[in-house]
């Protein structure tokens, strides 16, 4: 790996580049497409069984440590709007090419793990409304569609992404319609809005049910690893990023609570389809078939995006030098990093094929790797703000909050951790396969640069 971590924007390699087609408005809907489709959809009724029906608790403590570490990102970003996001920062904050290589790791562990479980969801409760194909198979099929139009462009990944946005809002706005009619009607059940399960510690409960929850808020960074792609990225990205997060933040807690008031708390905690029971439960006649369309396409929103990300952050990590300088190649047509595109589906159908986990367990894993370098990233900001030959930022966050950041990231994860041990294993498995390949990669610099220098 070349030890070249301080690449400019404009020292970047020559050759086709990133078209920046993304406008303020699509990237508003970029983030709140990533964060709304995952959670809500695919993980609510989780948190259900972890917290009892209070769970929009969990839901707004793990919006608010999200939103915390929103605001790093969009520091961040006004220092340095291009690709590579987090791993980026990290190697700017810290200087060590061997540490920003486990952190690009690790993002990509994360992606990985979110996208299988996302495509495990797709193929799961809501789509055998209309097929009951093989979970696997529908699985790896919509992997390989969601790569093809990530290869066609950026401009249309984002379209695509703005279009299942407003469809997917429209599936949280019936819940929360469906929440208001209840109160109208008389028949909300309003003892399990406050209703903790069991007799254990409230705060416990809240906790295990934010460790989850964290997994719907967690699309956020996956926009700053468009930057490079965006128009005006230092004015208009922290107006985006953190509105995008909000509204997405504000829905959840509404949906959460909706949830609680219509439908009874034994069929929603641990099901799939949790709002599916919503649905049923609610005073209008819509049909289930329509609304499990509605939360099909809010899981490919989400899993569309996470995809982007993974060949974005190969593509900005090869020209910084830590990863190998292929996956900075780029489609001299289409303007996409067709390398890293084709390895994203290649990893993402391994994990399916290999994956015994359920759905949950990749959340979790995901979650793990996250909470990691989100931590990471508010260090890496604060350290930043201290380097005379840091970038300057256009935003600046709290500094204040920004600890408190720390903090929550770091409670969350060790909760994480505690809760499931076996996640360690998990985690560090994904974690050898990378120090091997950094390891190969090492060796390969070095024998190419004796060959140079031969």
């Amino acid at each position: 790996m070349s030890s070249n971590v301080e690449t400019s924007a404009d020292q970047r390699s020559s050759g086709p580049k990133l078209a920046r087609n993304m406008t303020a408005g699509l990237l508003f809907f970029y983030v709140l497409g990533d964060v709304l489709g995952s959670g809500i959809y695919a993980l609510i009724g989780v948190v259900a069984g972890q917290v009892g029906g209070a769970f929009w608790t969990a839901f707004a403590l793990g919006v608010g440590v999200a939103l915390i570490t929103g605001l790093a990102y969009a520091e961040l970003v006004t220092r340095y709007p291009v690709a590579a996001g987090a791993a980026l920062y990290i190697s700017k904050a810290f200087k060590n090419d061997f540490f920003t290589f486990v952190v690009t790791f690790c993002m990509l562990a994360a992606i990985v793990t979110a996208s299988g479980a996302l495509a495990l969801t797709f193929g799961g409760e809501y789509f055998k409304e209309f097929l009951d194909w093989p979970t696997l198979l529908v699985a790896i099929g919509f992997v390989a569609v969601l790569s093809l139009i990530n290869y066609r462009g950026i401009s249309e990944t984002a379209k695509t992404n703005a279009v299942m946005t407003f469809i997917e809002l429209t599936g949280l706005l019936i819940v929360i319609a469906t929440g208001i009619a209840v109160i109208f009607t008389g028949e909300a059940r309003y003892s399990q809005v406050v209703d903790f399960k069991g007799e254990g510690s409230i705060v416990l409960a809240i906790l295990g049910g934010a460790a989850l929850s964290f997994f719907a808020m967690t699309g956020f960074e996956n926009a700053a690893n468009v930057a490079e792609e965006t128009k005006n990225a230092p004015k208009v990205f922290p107006k985006a990023l953190l509105g995008g997060m909000a509204l997405a933040g504000l829905l959840y807690v509404l949906v959460a609570i909706s949830t609680s008031l219509v439908a009874p708390y034994d069929k929603v905690a641990g099901s799939e389809g949790a709002l599916l029971e919503v649905v049923r439960e609610g005073p209008f006649p819509i049909p289930l078939w329509f609304f499990a369309a509605i939360a099909l396409i809010a899981v490919t929103n989400t899993c569309l995006v996470t995809m982007v990300t993974q060949s974005r952050i190969l593509y900005g990590m090869a020209q910084e030098g830590a990863v190998p300088e292929v996956f900075a190649k780029v489609h001299p047509k289409r303007h996409t990093p067709w390398v890293g595109i084709a390895f994203t589906f290649v990893m993402v159908v391994g994990v399916l094929l290999a994956a015994g986990a359920e759905v949950e367990t990749l959340a979790a894993a995901s979650v793990v790797f996250l909470l990691f370098i989100y931590g990471l990233v508010i260090i890496a900001c604060l350290k930043l703000r201290r380097d005379e030959n840091s970038e300057k930022a256009s935003f600046r966050a709290p500094t204040a909050l920004l600890y408190a950041g720390i903090v929550g990231n770091a409670g969350l994860l060790v909760y994480t951790v505690l809760d499931d041990p076996s996640l360690l294993l998990y985690c560090g498995g994904l974690l050898a396969v990378g120090l091997v390949l950094w390891a190969a990669n090492h060796v390969h610099g070095r024998r190419k640069a004796a060959k140079t220098a031969a």
